[in-house]
């Protein structure tokens, strides 16, 4: 048994072909990440639903910061469980022979890059299961930049890691008590947030009462399905304008070919297009035709 295998987490995220961190989880751009942040909670969340992701989402959290700042970053995960004298000693062991000093939770705070965002299973431990306070948030506010925590699991210090700029934390409650009685069973492997599944490399979208964890491979199919959302928005409302079509028309899962036809004509003639005209709508256009045929 190891921590932080690269092998391990590459095997984990096969899915992903694209580049990777040295530690080997998948390397979500930076320019992605950014995407991604200015998406709305829906337009991650629905294209992940309909691919069968069903176990993504966890809304069963407090925040440190009850504003319109959103958590972002690649995931770096770890799990825990409560201490058992063998299973502590075993784990400890393992940590020294790869050369981690302190407890579990600064192991995996000493590994942080930048844009990452610490996602940890604490199995719901608020009562000495503080798995930060002051000095560890500034830890990972300084090794991530903009990154954070999501914590199933308790905080402390909270009025110092309030003041602590452009933090966010996700997290179950807040205790005075520091962090005991626990064992680290994995890093950089499988974990969950209440009920949602997360892999070392997923990005982690924080906003609101609510996290979502995208898989590393489908980050790009959800910033395309949020773009197409937005310009079938906005060709929609100008449709509705004109009396071309009702919302009854418009509100249908496949449009006919006709309205697809339509919509690709306003994306390359319409200013309000202009940015959308990368897109690829073959697929629209075939279902659209499937469909026609039934």
């Amino acid at each position: 048994m190891n921590f932080n295998v690269k092998e391990d987490i590459i095997q984990l995220t096969e899915k992903w072909t694209g580049e990777r961190l040295p530690d080997g989880r998948p390397k979500v751009s930076d320019e992605d990440l950014e995407e991604i942040r200015n998406l709305t909670l829906e337009e991650v969340w629905q294209p992940l639903f309909l691919k069968g992701y069903l176990n993504q989402f966890e809304e069963k959290l407090k925040r440190l910061h009850d504003d319109k700042r959103k958590l972002v970053g690649r995931a770096v995960t770890c799990s825990f469980m409560p201490a058992r004298p063998d299973l502590e000693e075993t784990v400890k062991k393992i940590g020294a022979s790869e050369g981690r000093k302190g407890t579990c939770n600064q192991w995996v705070i000493d590994t942080l890059m930048e844009g990452d965002v610490v996602v940890a299973d604490m199995y719901d431990k608020i009562y000495e299961g503080t798995f930060v306070g002051g000095n560890l948030s500034t830890a990972i506010k300084n090794r991530t930049k903009t990154g954070g925590a999501v914590v199933w699991g308790g905080i402390r210090d909270l009025e110092q890691i309030e003041g602590i700029p452009d933090l966010q934390i996700y997290y179950r409650g807040v205790d005075p008590t520091p962090i005991r009685n626990f064992v680290m069973t994995s890093f950089n492997s499988m974990t969950k947030i209440g009920g949602a599944v997360c892999l070392p490399g997923d990005v982690v979208y924080g906003y609101g009462g609510g996290v979502i964890f995208i898989p590393s491979h489908m980050v790009k199919e959800v910033i395309e399905f949020a773009k197409k959302m937005h310009v079938k928005d906005i060709f929609g409302f100008e449709m509705i304008r004109q009396g071309v079509y009702t919302t009854a028309d418009i509100d249908i899962d496949i449009w006919p070919t006709e309205m697809m036809e339509r919509l690709i004509r306003f994306i390359e003639t319409d200013e309000r297009g202009e940015k959308y005209r990368s897109l690829d709508w073959s697929k629209e256009l075939e279902d659209a035709k499937r469909e026609e045929q039934c």
